[in-house]
């Protein structure tokens, strides 16, 4: 072979390695054809390329340029756009990704645990509902539930339209909330299901901000102690069926949605930065016996997922326990209305936050009830009042202040809305009562203004303390005249049975 042939050969080799480790443009599954970018705000475009690229991405007429980083990562923002579509999406740069039928409207992150995981095909009339939901102008999208350690960057999904073949395996809550708020707003619904059934509030968190943080050490010293149990396990020799059943429980564990950041890393991670609205929340049945720890690990939860998307203080609203478990006759402890209390504490410690109260939707035997339509409905208060604007009531009375007089004690509750009322029957039911002993007796009630209720016990003849729907599964039964429960409440702030559980 010639010199000049040879130099040709070597020549065509060079640029065939070269084309062949040649990235082609990528983008996480978040974005794709029938994905709902948020409208009024600009929206962040994200994903891989050759090193040091540079790219063009378009929305239609709008246009920006980007350059990918020496890890072939790059970024943009779009402009905003008011609600429309369908628009074209396209990234160019040594190859080009063109995603098609692209709405702009709002975007919800419907996430939290298996009540908020639990399917409109679990929920109350699937049949029917199903009949009803060819709505292409909402747009689903699940992330597959992967535990780890490791930070993901993707996950294994696409946007579906809303119809009859898509809605029934889809979040029951997130779906009728975009429902709602699709028909009252007219515009098009993004909804993002990342819940994860039995999940920890911890596993939500990033794990090196637990550990920096010695309040929940002993929580990670647990932690530590199972992992270097496991470690240790699966390098043994597993001879027996015990010793392997044991390995593969502690490898679930591992896997799973206990675990400290294990759902930041593995469903929370690969979605942040994406444009939203904000975020609906069902969880805190894993974390009740813990209910005091819940306190600040809850806020603190919410405002790390805020610092990383770096879009304000979104809306937060997260749906308070149902009704759970046989109802007693007599006032007992309950760290379900401590984590309820828990809950209902994070308003005032968080702007943007709010809560649905359910203690009138639950079902005794059944901790994941089927009434998932109106829990939807409490939530979209909170979004259709706070953040479109509309002059409804949207929170449920929240206990404001107590006086005591002579023998009977006058609560006053705010966000009243039309007025006190009762459900079913006129007697207010639901409170208990109690003096300096700190027992306390089941309590007599009445209704005695728009924000007022007098109670009171013949027991009792110097009360100090006064507590509403303190239960696991409180009988109780006033509300507003627009049908919200009062939020349960206590006026003492006496240590709990989870006071001391790290």
């Amino acid at each position: 072979m010639s010199r000049t042939l040879t130099a040709v050969a070597l020549l065509i080799m060079a640029n065939t390695c070269t084309l062949k480790l040649s990235a082609e443009v990528r983008l996480p599954s978040l974005f794709g054809d029938h994905m709902v970018l948020q409208r009024g705000q600009a929206n962040r475009i994200w994903g891989w390329s050759d090193a040091n690229e540079k790219l063009t991405i378009s929305l239609d007429d709008k246009t920006v340029e980007t350059q990918a980083d020496a890890n072939g990562r790059f970024e943009a923002n779009l402009p905003s756009m008011p609600a429309g579509g369908p628009h074209t999406l396209t990234v160019a740069g040594s190859s080009t990704v063109k995603f098609e039928d692209v709405l702009i409207g709002e975007v919800w992150v419907c996430s939290g645990q298996s009540n908020m995981q639990w399917s409109v095909d679990q929920a109350n009339d699937p049949d029917l509902e199903k009949l009803t939901a060819n709505l292409p102008q909402i747009r689903l999208i699940t992330v597959p539930r992967v535990g780890t350690q490791t930070p993901q960057d993707d996950f294994d999904g696409e946007w579906q339209k809303c119809s009859a073949d898509t809605v029934g395996q889809f979040s029951a809550v997130g779906y009728f909330f975009g429902r709602q708020l699709h028909q009252t707003l007219n515009v098009p619904i993004g909804l993002i299901d990342n819940a994860w059934g039995g999940s920890a509030c911890e596993a939500w968190i990033r794990r090196d901000t637990l550990e920096a943080d010695a309040q929940y050490q002993p929580l990670m010293d647990r932690w530590v102690a199972t992992e270097t149990q496991y470690a240790k396990l699966s390098k043994a020799p597993q001879d027996d069926k015990n010793a392997k059943q044991r390995v593969a429980g502690l490898k679930r564990k591992m896997e799973g949605q206990h675990r400290p950041g294990n759902l930041y890393n593995g469903v929370l991670r690969p979605i942040i930065g994406y444009g939203i609205r904000g975020v609906i929340w069902y969880q805190g049945e894993s974390n009740a016996a813990r209910a005091y720890q819940y306190r600040s690990l809850f806020p603190m939860m919410i405002q790390q997922w805020r610092d990383e998307w770096k879009q304000n203080a979104f809306p937060f609203y997260w749906v308070s326990l149902a009704d759970f478990r046989a109802e007693v006759d007599e006032p007992e402890p309950s760290d379900w209305a401590e984590l309820r209390e828990a809950q209902t504490m994070t308003m005032s410690k968080l702007e943007n936050t709010g809560e649905a109260i359910i203690v009138d939707l639950g079902e005794a035997t059944d901790i994941h009830p089927k009434n998932k339509q109106d829990v939807a409905k409490r939530l979209a208060r909170w979004a259709l009042a706070k953040d479109y604007g509309y002059p409804i009531v949207y929170r449920s009375p929240i206990y404001k202040g107590m006086e005591v007089k002579q023998n009977k004690v006058i609560v006053t509750m705010d966000h009243v809305g039309g007025g006190l009322d009762t459900f079913d029957v006129r007697q207010p039911l639901g409170f208990v009562i109690a003096g300096k002993d700190r027992k306390f007796v089941r309590a007599q009630a009445k209704v005695i203004g728009k924000d007022r209720v007098e109670v009171w016990s013949p027991q009792v003849t110097d009360p100090v303390a006064v507590r509403y729907a303190w239960a696991n599964n409180p009988v109780c039964n006033v509300q507003n005249r627009e049908g919200l429960p009062v939020t349960p409440f206590r006026t003492d702030d006496w240590p709990g049975v989870t006071a001391e559980a790290k």
